[in-house]
């Protein structure tokens, strides 16, 4: 049985900078490719899918815009075949909205069929991995999602608060891929988002083997030097804690 591949094509939050895109990652299993949110950093997509001849799934946690702004890219992947979009329930109709003219190409005039699947809480029948959806805390209700599949389990939290749903998704996972919006310390109750602390303290809580630290907002981190700073400050709740960065890849 292969590895996993987990490539980080977008690890900024909010907007994107000199340091990274917006959010994007592409997991990649035997059989089919996922994808996790469309930030900016999708448009590398083609950098790693060379064949589409395996199914491509795109999971949206939820629809901020910079969780969804590399959508208009989609036209650029002339070798695609087809693209399930996988989102909460009213997803393709919030979606048909912004991605039309006069903003982008819409879905239907791309040359690939786009396939859209509204997910409910809980576990998600055919797909070719086990997938099971929690909502999290956030400032507009978001997915998290954990994934099952070659004897491995991956999570995906981003955006959100602590919850626990956060550490139910996350209990024994592998890798944990979640948030780092805020600062060391930084707590802002209105707008829930996790700081390197409190991304440390789930992964320890949930039982999980590695942690990703992501979606660094990029006004709080500014330079790679603030990511490494917080992942320090991770690293003493958490050992095995990672700094994500786009073009980073790990296997599992």
């Amino acid at each position: 049985m292969k590895s996993i591949k987990i490539n980080f094509l977008g690890t900024n939050g909010w907007f994107s900078s000199q340091v990274g895109n917006t959010t994007c990652v592409l997991l990649e299993f035997d059989q089919c490719f996922v994808i996790l949110d469309a930030g900016n950093g999708i448009k590398d997509l083609d950098l790693h899918i060379k064949d589409a001849a395996k199914p491509i799934f795109l999971f949206l946690s939820h629809y901020h815009i910079d969780h969804i702004s590399g959508l208009h890219v989609l036209n650029k992947f002339k070798h695609f075949k087809e693209l399930t979009i996988c989102c909460q329930p009213g997803g393709k109709e919030i979606l048909d909205k912004i991605i039309c003219q006069p903003y982008t190409i819409a879905f239907n005039d791309l040359h690939y069929k786009v396939i859209f699947r509204e997910l409910m809480e809980g576990d998600s029948q055919g797909f070719p991995f086990k997938v099971h959806c929690l909502s999290l805390v956030h400032s507009s209700p978001c997915f998290g999602f954990r994934f099952e599949v070659q004897d491995k389990i991956i999570t995906y939290c981003t955006d959100t608060g602590i919850c626990p749903n956060a550490v139910a998704l996350a209990k024994n996972a592998d890798l944990l891929i979640t948030e780092c919006a805020y600062l060391p310390g930084q707590v802002v109750k209105h707008w829930p988002h996790l700081n390197p602390e409190q991304a440390a303290q789930l992964a320890q809580d949930a039982g999980a083997k590695q942690l990703a630290l992501i979606h660094f907002d990029a006004y709080n981190y500014p330079t790679m030097d603030k990511r490494e700073e917080a992942g320090i400050k991770a690293k003493e709740i958490f050992r095995n804690t990672i700094v994500g960065k786009d073009g980073m890849q790990l296997e599992i």
